[in-house]
C-alpha cells in the first residue's frame, strides 16, 4: 500500500501534464496503481477494514469483563465455554484497538532539578551469591537527583533500623544531603496516607531533620517520578552482580562501593558529562552534615541465660560469666554488637550476618582453666560465722569435710544457733559432738537444750515467783 507521500507526488505530477507511463516510472510504482490514485483524487491513504472475529462477541465481552473481574484470561475461557471460536491473542487485540479494558498510554515528561535540590531512595530485591550461597539481599540505593550521583548498599532486609544505616552511610558518602529525599509510599518511612498526604513516621522525621532534609512520597503509580532511582537498578543487577561472587557482606558492600566511584565517574551521553563532574557544582548546595553524626544502633533488652550468652536475631552472643542473671542493654550497630551493663560497657563481637542460630564466644568471658571458683573458697556465710564465734573454725571445717555438699545450710543453722542459745552451753554441747563425730544439727540441737534445761527453763516457784503458792500444788495432787 502507498503511503501518503507517493500518492500527494503522483497527484502533483499529474497536475503538472506528465503521461501516466511517466509519472509511474519517476515513483516507481505500476501504470494501474497510478490510474487508481488519479481515480480517487485523493493524498489521503484509505483504512483498510478487516473483520474482527471478536467483533461478533462485543457485548458479551463487555458483560462478562466486570464478572472476570478485568481478566481476560476468564473471559476468553467463558467465551469459549458459550461456543466462540477465536484465539486469545485476537481477543486482547480487540480489546485493545477498542479501548476494553484498557487505558491509553500516557505521555511521559520530564523532570528538572536544580542542585541540591532532589536526591531519590528505593530498594529493590536482588540475588546474590555470597560464599557458594545464594541469597536474596535487599539492595538500597540514594541518587542526586541533579547530577545522577549513584550510591548503594546491600543488607540482609530493610527496615527503619536498616534504612537509617543505608542512609547515614550514603550521606557521608555524599558529604551532605538534598533537602528533599523522594520515596515510593514505603511503610518504613510512611506512618499514614500515600503522595502528597503523606505523613511520615516521627522517628524518621528526626532522623530527616538532623540531616537537614524532608521526606516526600510520590503519588501512587507514578513511576516516572522516581526514575532517577528505578532507572539505575537493573544496571546494578546486570553489571555490578553479573559475574561476581562475595565472601561476606562486608566484602559485597566494599565492592558495591567501589562500583559506585567507576559509575560515578563515567561520562553519560544523556549528560554530556560525567555524573562527578556535575557533582563538583551541586556539592556546594548540598546541606552540610553534622559535626557529630552517632552510630545508628537498635537497641535490646537481654537477661544473661545460664550459660552466660544474649539473644540477638537468633544468633546467641557471650558475656562476661560473672553477668550471668543481670539485665543488659544490647546495641545492635550495623557490624557489631555491643553489650552495655549500665553505662559500662562490657562485651563487643562483630555481628554475625550470613548465618543463623551461631554461637559467638570470647575466651575472655569465660575463667581461665583451673582457676575458677574454688568449692573450698570461704563462703560469705561462713566468714560472718566465724567473725562471731571463732572457736567453731575446727568443727566447720570437719562438717565441710565430711559433707562438702550440705556445708551452707549447716552454715546458716549454726549461726542461727548461736544468735539464740547462750555460748557456754553451745560451745560445750559442740565440743562433745565434735569428739564423738557427731554432725547431726538436729542432735546437736538437742545436745545444747540439755545444757541449758536446768539453768534457763526453770518452773516459777524454783526462780522465787511470789505469786505462787506451794501449797495449792499440794491441794491439787490431793484432789
Amino acid at each position: 500500500m502507498l503511503d501518503q507521500s507517493i500518492r500527494s507526488a503522483i497527484l502533483v505530477l499529474r497536475q503538472q501534464r506528465h503521461s501516466i507511463r511517466a509519472i509511474a516510472r519517476a515513483v516507481g510504482v505500476s501504470r494501474d496503481t497510478v490510474n487508481r490514485v488519479l481515480a480517487v483524487g485523493s493524498p489521503a491513504v484509505p483504512e483498510f477494514l478487516r473483520p474482527e472475529k471478536a467483533e461478533a462477541h462485543q457485548e458479551e465481552i463487555l458483560a462478562l469483563l466486570p464478572a472476570c473481574k478485568g481478566n481476560l484470561i476468564r473471559v476468553h475461557e467463558k467465551l469459549l465455554d458459550r461456543g466462540a471460536v477465536l484465539s486469545y491473542q485476537a481477543l486482547t487485540g480487540f480489546c485493545r484497538r477498542h479501548g476494553i479494558g484498557f487505558e491509553p498510554p500516557k505521555p511521559a515528561g520530564q523532570y528538572h532539578f536544580e542542585p541540591g535540590e532532589e536526591m531519590q531512595h528505593d530498594t529493590s530485591p536482588h540475588r546474590v551469591r555470597i560464599n557458594d550461597k545464594v541469597l536474596l539481599l535487599q539492595d538500597a540505593s540514594l541518587v542526586l537527583c541533579h547530577s545522577r550521583m549513584l550510591f548503594h548498599q546491600y543488607y540482609p532486609t530493610f527496615n527503619r533500623f536498616w534504612a537509617k544505616v543505608f542512609l547515614t552511610e550514603a550521606l557521608e558518602f555524599f558529604g551532605g544531603a538534598c533537602g528533599r529525599c523522594m520515596i515510593d509510599n514505603t511503610h518504613v518511612v510512611v506512618q499514614q496516607g500515600t503522595g502528597a498526604n503523606m505523613i511520615a513516621v516521627p522517628e524518621m522525621v528526626a532522623f530527616g531533620e538532623r540531616f537537614g532534609f524532608q521526606f516526600r512520597a510520590h503519588r501512587v503509580g507514578d513511576a516516572n517520578r522516581s526514575a532517577r532511582v528505578e532507572r539505575p537498578f537493573d544496571h546494578i543487577e546486570n553489571n555490578f552482580l553479573a559475574g561476581r561472587e562475595f565472601r561476606d557482606f562486608a566484602d559485597l558492600n566494599q565492592q558495591a562501593r567501589a562500583w559506585c566511584e567507576k559509575v560515578n565517574a563515567t561520562r553519560k551521553r544523556s549528560l554530556q558529562a560525567s555524573p562527578r563532574e556535575l557533582f563538583l557544582q551541586e556539592r556546594v548546595h548540598l546541606k552540610p552534615l553534622p559535626i557529630w553524626v552517632p552510630t545508628v544502633y537498635q537497641l535490646h533488652h537481654r537477661i544473661a541465660d545460664v550459660e552466660g550468652f544474649v539473644s540477638v536475631g537468633s544468633n546467641r552472643y557471650s558475656v562476661p560469666y560473672t553477668l550471668i542473671g543481670r539485665r543488659l542493654e544490647i546495641r545492635e550497630t550495623k557490624d557489631r554488637i555491643e553489650v552495655f551493663d549500665a553505662h559500662r560497657e562490657v562485651a563487643t563481637h562483630t555481628k554475625v550476618m550470613e548465618a543463623l542460630h551461631q554461637r559467638v564466644m570470647s575466651p575472655e568471658h569465660r575463667p581461665p582453666r583451673g582457676q575458677g571458683r574454688s568449692r573450698r573458697a570461704t563462703m560469705p556465710e561462713e566468714e560472718e560465722l566465724l567473725l562471731t564465734e571463732p572457736a567453731l573454725g575446727e568443727y566447720v571445717a570437719a562438717f565441710r569435710t565430711r559433707h562438702p555438699g550440705r556445708t551452707l545450710r549447716m552454715l546458716r543453722r549454726l549461726m542461727a544457733m548461736v544468735r539464740d542459745y547462750p555460748r557456754a552451753p553451745l560451745l560445750a554441747a559442740i565440743q562433745t559432738a565434735q569428739e564423738y563425730g557427731l554432725f547431726d544439727l538436729d542432735r546437736l540441737d538437742r545436745m545444747v537444750l540439755r545444757h541449758i534445761a536446768k539453768d534457763y527453763f526453770v518452773l516459777g516457784n524454783a526462780l522465787g515467783d511470789p505469786g505462787h503458792d506451794p501449797e495449792e500444788d499440794t491441794h491439787e495432787r490431793e484432789a
